[in-house]
């Protein structure tokens, strides 16, 4: 074994007794160990039980065998190990890891071991990613309780994702043994340990005060971080025996009542960066000293407790309000839009007297037949989808090396909410009927006011419109483009104006409606984008040609 690996193998908590288990001969393979695992004792030949991470590997000698090689995850050790076994049951190893050679022989397969002899086999359910661009969720509730018994389909919990709330489903049979992170838990990192489930009912009661290891860190960085964990609190605690009274009273430690406010450097700091004020925290120092952790615990009390009246100068009040997983999603999304693509805008009035006189031709045909009304923004869905189809460079992603030209044309559509903003997608838009469309509109928009849109319901999308004209009577706007997306049309409210008539020197009244056209310059030329909004209006201009 070379030294670098014996100085990794003594100072780190989780392997500095693997040395002892190198010479063993035989060893098992073991399917999801517990991370908490440390210990790794070892019996000499005259036992035939040697436990590794927490599982027990018992021996059974068979030389001569031949050997295949395949790869296996070692619990409690960081990487993956590549290990030799007999063509039989029992298991004959070598794992090679960390520039050293761990030969072991034959086990039967287990479960989920943990280190302590009081927790039997058991399976950690972690937080999943759900979206493509999820690093984080919120538990929104449990439809299982601790101690229910799940099986494989059902549903254990909705998921707060970046998008939408999405339903959990459990993936094996066993009972729900312990809920890590209750409902409304919030900020979960994906990967990190929700539940726990057990495959016997009578192990349900050994998790009742169970705790997620949280040594999950590469041995590398956690070799370190003890050191700079260690430092941080002694500094505060040396702080009261290296700060005496005071004589001379400092004015940013005075309060509203003018009493005098005892806090640490490192307490003031943290309070400064997070506009915290210290009258509103209560010290648990010497002599009601504000320390760091206090600050701490106030954000985080903060954080949990939802909408929260903050203290501020009199006569200055407000409410914070804790933004929700879509939001910050939302907001990170459209902030990278508008410094990463260039935006460039095009504004097109449209006379829609013709659209509205379409419109109410087929709700008539529609009520006689039992179907739903539809809508302008039904109409303005599939004018601007066949005018994808006529232009498709509008229709298009940037990929940084190529244009991605689609062939579909799913048109977003967005919906605002209490939960936050939505874009449900209406695929193939432009093979559509405008009963189907307005049907789907329908549905699709209830959901995201329900919050239960499912991935396949907004993503996939190519083109979007947002439309602030009919319900909030807003003239004319420009949108942000929703990435990866090339173009957003935004669509204005539809207002009476005096125009020219068809003969010289007169004028007649028409409804006008303007539509923005939002378009990253990267894929779409000025000329492209003006062609698309000239195909756009002839649609909506003469609607009768969108039924051919």
């Amino acid at each position: 074994m070379s030294a670098a690996a014996h100085l990794l193998l003594r100072h780190s908590r989780k392997l500095r007794t693997l040395h002892n288990a190198l010479d063993c001969e035989r060893s098992g393979l073991v399917r999801n160990f517990s991370t908490a695992s440390g210990s790794l004792p070892t019996k000499g030949n005259a036992g035939v039980e040697k436990r590794i991470g927490g599982a027990r590997f018992p021996q059974c000698k068979q030389p001569g065998k031949e050997l295949e090689t395949f790869k296996v995850p070692l619990g409690g050790l960081n990487g993956r190990y590549t290990c030799r076994r007999a063509p039989n049951n029992c298991i004959p190893n070598t794992i090679t890891g960390l520039n050293c050679s761990l030969s072991c022989g034959q086990v039967a397969s287990a479960r989920s071991f943990s280190s302590s002899a009081d927790l039997p086999p058991h399976q950690e359910i972690g937080m999943p990613s759900l979206s493509p661009t999820m690093t984080e969720g919120n538990i929104a509730r449990w439809l299982k309780k601790e101690g229910d018994k799940v099986s494989p389909g059902e549903v254990l919990c909705e998921v707060e994702t970046d998008k939408a709330t999405v339903e959990m489903e459990c993936m094996e049979e066993g009972y729900l043994a312990k809920i890590i992170h209750g409902d409304g838990a919030k900020e979960i990192k994906v990967g990190e340990i929700i539940a726990v489930t057990v495959e016997e009912e009578g192990d349900i009661e050994k998790f009742k005060d169970y705790k997620p290891s949280t040594s999950a860190a590469p041995v590398a960085p956690s070799e370190s971080k003890p050191q700079s964990d260690s430092a941080e609190p002694k500094v505060e605690e040396e702080e009261p025996s290296r700060t005496p009274e005071p004589k001379t009273p400092k004015t940013e430690e005075a309060s509203q009542s003018g009493d005098r406010i005892f806090s640490s450097p490192l307490a003031r700091k943290l309070a400064e960066d997070n506009n915290v004020p210290l009258s509103s925290v209560k010290g648990t120092g010497p002599d009601g000293r504000i320390l760091k952790a206090d600050i701490e615990d106030y954000l985080a009390s903060v954080a949990k407790g939802g909408k929260k009246e903050a203290l501020a100068a009199p006569g200055f009040g407000y409410t914070d309000v804790p933004n929700t997983q879509i939001r910050k999603i939302t907001a990170n999304r459209l902030l990278s839009s508008k410094q990463t693509i260039p935006h460039y805008y095009l504004t097109a009035d449209t006379r829609v007297d013709n659209l509205i006189k379409l419109r109410g031709e087929l709700n008539l045909l529609q009520e006689s037949s039992g179907g739903k009304k539809i809508s302008i923004n039904d109409l303005v869905i599939k004018a601007a989808a066949l005018a994808l189809r006529k232009v498709p460079q509008c229709n298009s992603s940037w990929m940084s090396d190529f244009i991605r030209q689609y062939h579909n044309v799913n048109i977003n559509v967005a919906v605002q909410t209490d939960h936050g903003l939505f874009v449900p997608v209406i695929r193939d838009a432009d093979k559509k009927g405008l009963g189907t469309i307005a049907e789907e509109v329908r549905q699709l928009a209830q959901r995201a006011r329900d919050n239960s849109l499912k991935p396949e319901d907004y993503e996939g999308g190519t083109f979007t419109i947002s439309n602030l004209g009919g319900p909030f009577g807003i003239k004319q706007f420009c949108a942000i483009i929703n990435p990866p997306q090339s173009a957003i049309l935004a669509i204005g409210s539809a207002e009476k104006r005096v125009i020219p008539g068809s003969a010289d020197g007169q004028y007649e009244f028409g409804s006008l409606m303007s539509a923005t056209m939002s378009c990253d310059h990267r894929v779409i030329d000025g000329a492209i984008g003006a062609e698309f909004l000239k195909a756009f209006k002839g649609y909506i201009e003469n609607p009768t040609s969108m039924l051919l």
